[in-house]
């Protein structure tokens, strides 16, 4: 095994004891919480070794990155998921390798992803991007519908050709009422997530909790959990 491999094994098997712990700490079964790693900045020989060490989904949040890294493993067994920022000029591109977009947050992208899914005739899954930050705007700081504008924008994608509606997502707020407050927030986004259930019974995904706050999401009930540092280790600095 290399050094690389034992290093990635290692930071997996701690990662999975905290997840363990924090199921069995909020009566839940371990097979409740999926593991994403977000492999942001880290190479696709990375992602090679992850697919050896049994994980299947992974995570990028720039195109310019994740779509040679996943052209690159197209041999392998995972699901690809896209979590950052998407501008409708790259959703062309993103379509190409992502089985789910975790940052819908506005009707123009949907419009995007649905002619884009249509033409290469992919169905992609699609969280809504909740932000609990979002002021005046309707919007967060690091993107994000408010939670007022979930409904309609649940029910663009429900309805658009080629898209499947498969749950929400958030990212722990910095500022505003839930800065702080991460499980407050992830709870905030479980209440919101069993309202958009009653209209969309199969939208049951939820995606909350990071490497720092991972047990906070499990014990609100998030059924995805995405970890990059404490599997990967430190971010090397893009140039």
């Amino acid at each position: 095994m290399t050094d690389r491999k034992t290093e990635l094994a290692a930071n997996l098997a701690k990662v999975e004891e905290r997840i363990t712990a924090a199921c069995a700490a909020a009566g839940r079964d371990r097979e409740e919480v999926t593991l994403i790693v977000v492999t942001k900045t880290h190479p696709a020989s990375d992602v090679r070794i992850l697919s050896e060490l049994g994980v299947r989904h992974v995570a990028e949040n720039r195109d310019q990155e994740a779509a040679p890294k996943a052209a690159a493993c197209a041999d392998l067994p995972l699901k690809w998921h896209f979590v950052g920022q998407l501008q409708t000029n790259k959703v062309r591109s993103v379509v190409g390798y992502a089985d789910v977009v975790q940052s819908v947050d506005r009707s123009r992208l949907v419009t995007a992803l649905s002619k884009e899914a249509v033409r290469t005739g992919r169905e992609v899954g699609c969280l809504l991007q909740v932000a609990l930050d979002a002021g005046a705007s309707g919007r967060g700081d690091r993107g994000g519908v408010a939670p007022g504008g979930i409904e309609e924008l649940a029910g663009l994608v429900a309805d658009a050709p080629g898209l499947r509606l498969d749950g929400l997502m958030t990212v722990a707020p910095l500022t505003g009422e839930y800065a702080g407050r991460e499980q407050a927030a992830f709870e905030r986004l479980m209440d919101l997530s069993t309202d958009l259930r009653r209209a969309h019974p199969a939208a049951t995904m939820v995606s909350a909790g990071m490497s720092a706050d991972l047990e906070q999401a499990v014990a609100a009930g998030a059924t995805h959990v995405r970890i990059g540092t404490a599997v990967l280790g430190v971010r090397p600095r893009l140039g």
